[in-house]
């Protein structure tokens, strides 16, 4: 009968960490996300119009991960109200990464739409308020784990589609992702982006 209990109760933990999951992948998929025009659409690859973002960045030093990490932890201490005072500022997806001119990598989350510049809390040494004007940006969307190797590969075959167009652009790559690295690989969303010139 112990054994019987055991098993139960193995089941009921599976059965609430599932519930858990899902709750939390369903949290991110409804996270507040900017809203674009789809101009042109060709398989997994999109033409789309942004309109001007609101964006809380930070510059971080390092390879692309180490980067990228320093920069999420400094941009959550913000908006989660870790050292400062005031409110706390919704989660939105996606979180951009992009190399920055200075040296490093420039990560950026965009402020909720509710937000206006003067609304905004006061950031911490080392982040910035900034405007990202509005843009045209070729995407292309794909799953899995995006290390190094993978997002060098779509930012190759984006940059091969938009040569085959004839597409003029800023040379500038930034990479988005949607979900949190508690989502399993073959379920995260992530783009690599190159704005037109």
């Amino acid at each position: 009968m112990a054994k019987w209990g055991r098993w139960a109760a193995a089941g009921g933990a599976l059965v609430a960490a599932g519930a858990a999951y899902a709750l939390f992948v369903r949290r991110e998929k409804m996270s507040e996300q900017p809203i674009y025009r789809v101009v042109e659409r060709d398989g997994a690859i999109e033409l789309r119009d942004y309109p001007e973002l609101l964006v809380a960045e930070t510059v971080a030093a390092g390879p692309r991960r180490v980067a990228l990490d320093r920069g999420f932890a400094r941009l959550a201490d913000y908006i989660f109200a870790k050292r400062r005072s005031g409110e706390r500022i919704a989660m939105t997806a996606p979180v951009l990464s992009a190399p920055a001119a200075e040296a490093g990598w420039r990560t950026r989350f965009v402020m909720p739409g509710s937000y206006q510049e003067a609304t905004l809390p006061a950031p911490q040494a080392g982040v910035a308020i900034a405007r990202v004007p509005a843009r045209r940006v070729a995407a292309l969307r794909f799953n899995g784990t995006p290390d190094d190797a993978v997002l060098g590969r779509r930012e190759a075959d984006l940059r091969a589609w938009l040569a085959a167009r004839g597409l003029p652009n800023d040379g500038q790559v930034e990479h988005a992702f949607y979900n949190s690295p508690f989502v399993p690989g073959a379920l995260r969303r992530n783009e690599v982006l190159i704005a037109l010139s």
